[in-house]
Parts: structure tokens; C-alpha cells; sequence
């Protein structure tokens, strides 16, 4: 702490101590209110009438002394309302009390009446007051804030307590996920929790956090995805089910990822690509109007149009487009290799040509999407939970919605063939072996709930950080989360 600081900080002790000392707690039990300052704002005509007055309490988010007035600002979360002491009013020792005591920072208590100042200024006239919490710490400057990006993630508190838009924005990401849980409750979608410590790492292609159980002496892993437990309840004969929850993946932090994230990830029996791409289409356009009343959002100067029907497009058409590549179903692995140094994608030795084209399509193609585009018909390799084409079975009923750059939707035909789903995770297992720490295990109680037969069914998930920088116009995932992952602090 800043010797600055720290001076302010011991101020503030001492008028801790003269309130102890004469007798008052600083940190009271009970506070009532009898409006909030959202409803004394909304109700102060009928409010001012009240003979007996009323009594509004909240932070002291401002002070100006003129000798015998004393003006100051309260926020209690759901607004902000002045108020006035007037040393004619108040018993000299309120009055003189609140002048060695109180800081910007404290939580009072104030009964008074409404009036409205000669700069029409709706005001609370104070008759008493008390304290309900004495801060020890200053606030940022309202004007500045906290500068250092860091710090603004770190003392998240500070940083939605001091700049409104910031606050607009968790606000923005709570209602995005209350519509989401309206529109699958509506549609005959039952939520359900599935484990987040596993076993075994699977439904999805990543690096997982490990941890251990000493009491069954077993490591286990925090879920990278909930989609094997969830398409075990198809087995189970629940039609439609979905799960909002946090998943956690052990890799690089940037822009658009952070090492435990949000999705809601949703599965429905009989349903298949296509009709899940008019069903996601949907959830997408309904929480874009509820919430905005309309369907244009704009990104990075960019107007996104929800209200059109999304573009398809099929997903090695983008290398065609993006790459300088117009027949990547006709090149060697080598050759994709080589084009990626080509176009300054960095090659692993355990690469595959699948993860090869990720890398490729993630640096070149993704950014140029700016409208709501289906990417569809992906090659097998890309997802071994995926169910094969009919018409072709090189390339798997897959599809991922991108908006703005951002993948923001990633769903398929379900594989329920149990002995192409081992196949595949057999493949998975040479990958791993070769090198890919990413390749996805062999799931054999996953594998005999199949046997017991699952119905044909879709699933997609639906990233809400990623949703929510687009409908916020924001560019870092970490401005979306309200407390990402951080390097601890350096002690020394």
C-alpha cells in the first residue's frame, strides 16, 4: 500500500475509533429503509407528502461542505439520490458527528423529508442519521477511476462501482442469460446439472485442469464440456434437456479465451443439423429483440443484422476464399503444412492436418465473418462426436455459428452409433499418442450407454461470454467475465 494511502487509511481508523467511543457501532445489525432511491426518484411527488417522512440509506458517493450545509450523494445499487444536512435541522451532535466520521465510502442511514432545492434539485432534507458501515479505504477518483486494465479485473467491485458502463455490461450479461433459461423453459426444455469433477476429460478437444480426491485416492478432471453426461439423459429418455454452467479448459488466455468460461449447451431427441440451425437461429433473434427491441446490434462500427436469415456457408469454401487454398480436400498433409508456414500459422510436430486447418481457418477466415454465417459440412476429423453425412461420409453434419469473428454457436447430428463412435475414439487415441494433448479419451461408460441405444438426436452450445462481447461491442472476453483468470499479484 502507498504511504498515501496508508496515511488515508489510519484518518480513517481514528474516525472509526471516535464512533466506538462514543458509544455507536459502526457496523450495525439492521438497516431498514423504507424506499429505495430508485423509488424515491420515481414516487418523490407522492413521497414529499408523507408527514412522517422516510428513511433511504445507501453509500456516500459524494460530500460538499458549505459551512452549515453539508450536501452528499448516496448509491444503493439501485440509483443515486441527494441529500442535505442543514446544522438547524439536525442535533449538534449529528451534525458535528457526521463532519469527524464520515468519508465518500460510507454506508449511512438518513430519516428526513423531501424537498426541492432553488436548482430543482429533488433533495432529502436530513433529520437523522447513522452510520451502517465505515469504509477504511478511499474510492477510486470518479473521474478516472482505476487506470491500470489489470487492476480493473482484479478489484472488479471498485471497477462496477466507479464507471457505470462497466456495470451496464453484467447487467447486459445477466438479462442474456435470463432470456436464454425463458426461451429452452418455453420450448419444453428441462434444465438439469451434470458433474463438473470427472473421471476422464471428454466432449470436447481440450487440455483439462487435474486435481485429486484423497478420500478415493482417484485424479479427476474439471469438465471441459457436460455433453457425454447430457446425451446419457437421452439414453435415459429425457427428449430435450439443457445445462447452463462453467467449463474450464488449461489453455492460453486472450481475447477471446479465458480458462473457465460460460455456455449453455442443449440437446434434443430426434432433432438433427439442419433443424438445429433454424432452432439456434431462433434462441439467437429472440434474446437479440427481447432485449435490444430490435434485431440490428452494432460491433466495432459494424451493423449486425439478427433479423435476416443467417448465411451458410460450407467450411472448406473459407480456405478457397480466406487461404489461397481452393482444393483442401485434395491436399497432402504435407502440402497443408507447408501452405500454413506459407501463411504464418505456426506447425506443431504432432499436428494433424485437422488441427493444421483450425490454426489456418481461426488466423485467416474467421475474422473476415461479420454477419451471422453458418459454417457447415466439416471434415470427419474435426469432431469424433459428430454423426457422418449420408450424402458424403468424409464430412460430418456439423455446424458453427460466427458473428463478428466470433464463434458463438457450436452444435451437430449426434453420433449415436456405438461402434463408430469407438472407432473414432481409437483415433483419438493415436492423435494423442502422436502428440495432440488435446485428442479426446476413451469414454467405455459412455460407449455402453450407447449400447443400450440413443436416440437420433442434435446438440449444439452456445458460448454466453463471446454472445455477450458482441451484444456489448466489447473486444476482450475479460471485460465480460466478472472475475477472469489473473497471475496472482507479485508479493515481493
Amino acid at each position: 500500500m502507498s504511504t498515501f494511502l496508508e496515511d488515508v487509511r489510519q484518518a480513517r481508523m481514528k474516525k472509526l475509533e471516535i464512533l466506538k467511543e462514543k458509544g455507536i457501532n459502526p457496523y450495525p445489525i439492521s438497516s431498514r429503509a423504507t424506499e429505495s432511491l430508485k423509488e424515491a426518484t420515481e414516487d418523490f411527488t407522492k413521497l414529499s407528502k408523507k408527514k412522517s417522512g422516510l428513511t433511504l440509506l445507501g453509500r456516500v458517493m459524494s460530500l460538499r461542505g458549505q459551512g452549515a450545509l453539508i450536501f452528499f450523494t448516496l448509491n444503493d445499487g439501485t440509483g443515486t439520490f441527494q441529500g442535505l444536512l442543514k446544522k438547524d435541522e439536525l442535533k449538534e451532535v449529528d451534525f458535528s458527528l457526521w463532519g469527524e466520521t464520515v468519508d465518500v465510502g460510507d454506508f449511512i442511514e438518513v430519516k428526513g423529508s423531501l424537498f426541492v432545492t432553488k436548482r430543482g434539485e429533488k433533495t432529502l432534507l436530513a433529520k437523522s442519521w447513522r452510520m451502517l458501515s465505515k469504509s477504511l479505504r478511499p474510492l477510486p477518483d470518479k473521474w478516472h477511476g482505476l487506470q491500470d486494465t489489470e487492476e480493473r479485473y482484479r478489484r472488479r467491485y471498485l471497477d462496477i462501482l466507479m464507471a457505470p458502463e462497466v456495470r451496464e455490461r453484467f447487467i447486459l450479461r445477466s438479462k442474456i442469460v435470463s432470456e436464454m433459461r425463458r426461451f429452452f423453459d418455453d420450448n419444453g426444455y428441462m434444465e438439469v446439472e451434470t458433474p463438473i469433477l470427472q473421471p476422464l476429460a471428454g466432449g470436447a478437444s481440450a487440455k483439462p485442469f487435474k486435481t485429486h480426491h484423497n478420500a478415493l485416492d482417484i485424479d479427476l478432471y474439471l469438465r471441459i464440456a457436460p455433453e457425454l453426461y447430457l446425451k446419457e439423459l437421452l439414453v435415459a429418455g429425457l427428449p430435450k434437456v439443457y445445462e447452463m454452467g462453467r467449463l474450464f479448459r488449461n489453455e492460453g488466455i486472450d481475447v477471446t479465451h479465458n480458462p473457465e468460461f460460460t455456455t449453455v449447451e442443449y440437446y434434443e431427441a430426434y432433432a438433427d443439423a439442419e433443424s438445429y440451425m433454424e432452432f439456434t437461429e431462433k434462441i439467437v433473434r429472440t434474446v437479440v429483440k427481447n432485449i435490444f427491441k430490435k434485431g440490428v446490434v452494432e460491433y466495432e462500427g459494424e451493423k449486425i443484422d439478427f433479423g435476416k436469415k443467417f448465411a451458410r456457408v460450407p467450411f472448406l469454401e473459407l480456405f478457397k476464399t480466406y487461404a489461397g487454398m481452393p482444393d483442401v480436400a485434395a491436399m497432402r498433409p504435407d502440402e497443408i503444412a507447408l501452405q500454413a508456414k506459407k501463411l504464418g500459422v505456426d506447425v506443431g510436430p504432432g499436428d494433424t492436418p485437422a488441427k493444421i486447418l483450425d490454426a489456418i481457418y481461426k488466423k485467416h477466415c474467421r475474422p473476415k465473418i461479420v454477419q451471422p454465417t453458418f459454417l457447415t459440412d466439416y471434415p470427419v476429423a474435426f469432431s469424433p462426436l459428430a454423426k457422418r453425412r449420408e450424402d458424403d461420409p468424409s464430412k460430418i453434419d456439423r455446424f458453427q455459428l460466427v458473428v463478428a469473428g466470433f464463434e458463438c454457436v457450436n452444435g451437430f447430428s449426434e453420433l449415436n452409433d456405438p461402434l463408430d463412435q469407438r472407432e473414432r475414439f481409437t483415433e483419438q487415441e493415436r492423435n494423442k499418442k502422436g502428440g495432440d494433448d488435446e485428442a479426446q479419451p476413451k469414454d467405455e461408460e459412455y460407449l455402453e450407454a450407447m449400447e443400450y441405444g440413443m436416440p437420433p438426436a442434435a446438440g449444439s452450445a452456445i458460448s454466453i461470454d463471446r454472445l455477450t462481447m458482441m451484444l456489448s461491442n466489447t473486444k476482450n472476453i475479460r471485460e465480460v467475465i466478472l472475475f477472469p483468470t489473473l497471475r496472482p499479484r507479485d508479493k515481493s
